[in-house]
């Protein structure tokens, strides 16, 4: 059996305390009041070159399309794993194809095939790293994607660095942001913010699916973030299951930990310009990223001034107390989330709401003096649209002397 063509797809698998994303399909209730598809369906903008399929229109259905004539079964993920998914049709030509049963959030989504029981990827589409492994991705145009639009604009720099980690006794890699006219301004030192993908990704994520190298270059650009150094390294999350018996209980914090502060960091500093201290660091983070971050940060203020939890926990009043020095070390609280995680509980697979409420939370650090921050994204799930709108709230509050 072969896979000669496209797909095309309707979503979102992979990612942290729960995955990193969530099915992405609308609500049941839009579903079944759907409007009349409309026919204006374009390629995707992550189709490899000269691939037509899969497609997106303006409403945000997707249309997919894989010749596989011998093929018995073909559907595209559409639940977390793969779980459930849109079956598509075999024509008299040998090609599946079909639409996905309603309007995707807006954003990024990864995807896969399922046919005859494997699993594959599609051919028509750029790869990303997510669940685990290599998933193909598709883009819902949203609304808003000026902010994360490649422009004409001075750009950063991402590069890849090796560094020795003596406590896992490898070499391990980090990708790192430097912001525009860095290598012209010999004598200027510039903030760092450690930012941290989900689970199931890995330190790709937040350059190839979160598009943050553009972001900060659209705001420094426009004059609305100070520009400073972002690192993004794997956080060692990805041999814990978050839903399988003992779950995030039987993670371990403690090397990762390690290979952060007491090798990354130190290595950063060496061989970037940065400004090398509590004041002009921050660390912050997607998801099980968030989690970490909150394992991390409030126990190591010494080291992080600037916390930030996207679609990963929150920060309460009992959390300040038992951190001592945090409401006098602290010097930026955020915590986001996408708008469709704090619906009904669970929203469309999204992982559970915080047991105690975030925004409430926000409140309350703020009337005791901190400077809290919550924001919301409108519309979105567990997924990088909330994420990608999540930085650009965040950037502009960091690092402000």
């Amino acid at each position: 059996m072969r896979l000669v063509s496209a797909v095309a797809v309707a979503c979102a698998i992979a990612a942290s305390p729960a995955p990193a994303q969530t099915p992405a399909t609308a609500p049941a209730s839009t579903l079944t009041a759907a409007p009349a598809i409309v026919e204006d369906f374009k390629p995707s903008s992550l189709n490899q070159p000269g691939q037509s399929f899969p497609q997106v229109n303006s409403q945000g259905y997707a249309r997919f399309r894989v010749l596989a004539p011998e093929a018995r079964n073909v559907k595209v993920s559409l639940g977390l794993g793969g779980r459930g998914g849109t079956v598509l049709t075999r024509g008299d030509d040998g090609a599946w194809t079909g639409t996905s049963e309603g309007p995707l959030d807006e954003g990024f989504h990864y995807y896969h095939l399922t046919v005859d029981g494997g699993t594959f990827n599609d051919p028509g589409t750029l790869n990303f790293y997510g669940s685990t492994r290599w998933e193909s991705g598709i883009e819902i145009p949203a609304r808003d994607a000026d902010f994360y639009a490649a422009k004409d604009v001075p750009h950063g720099r991402v590069e890849q660095i090796l560094f020795a980690s003596p406590s896992t006794r490898s070499q391990r890699r980090a990708f790192v942001y430097t912001p525009p006219g860095y290598d012209g301004a010999a004598r200027t030192r510039y903030p760092v913010l450690y930012l941290q993908h989900g689970w199931g990704e890995d330190e790709t994520a937040w350059s190839n699916q979160g598009h943050a190298n553009l972001i900060m270059d659209n705001l420094i650009a426009a004059g609305r973030a100070r520009p400073f150094i972002i690192v993004m390294t794997y956080g060692m999350t990805n041999d814990v299951r978050p839903g399988s018996p003992g779950g995030l209980a039987s993670f371990d914090i403690t090397p990762f930990r390690t290979v952060l502060i007491d090798e990354l960091i130190p290595y950063v500093d060496r061989h970037f310009r940065t400004i090398a201290d509590q004041r002009h660091r921050g660390m912050a983070g997607l998801s099980m990223g968030g989690f970490e971050t909150k394992l991390i940060a409030p126990r190591n203020l010494d080291t992080f001034g600037y916390i930030g939890l996207l679609s990963g926990g929150t920060i309460s009043p009992e959390d300040v107390a038992a951190a001592p020095g945090y409401k006098d070390k602290v010097r930026l609280t955020f915590v986001s989330y996408g708008g469709r995680e704090l619906e009904n509980g669970k929203t469309r697979g999204s992982p559970a709401r915080p047991a105690t409420d975030p925004a409430a939370n926000a409140a309350a650090l703020k009337r005791a003096g901190l400077n809290s921050v919550f924001y919301v994204s409108p519309d979105t799930g567990h997924e990088f649209q909330s994420w990608r709108r999540s930085l650009r709230e965040m950037a502009p509050l960091l690092f402000r002397d």
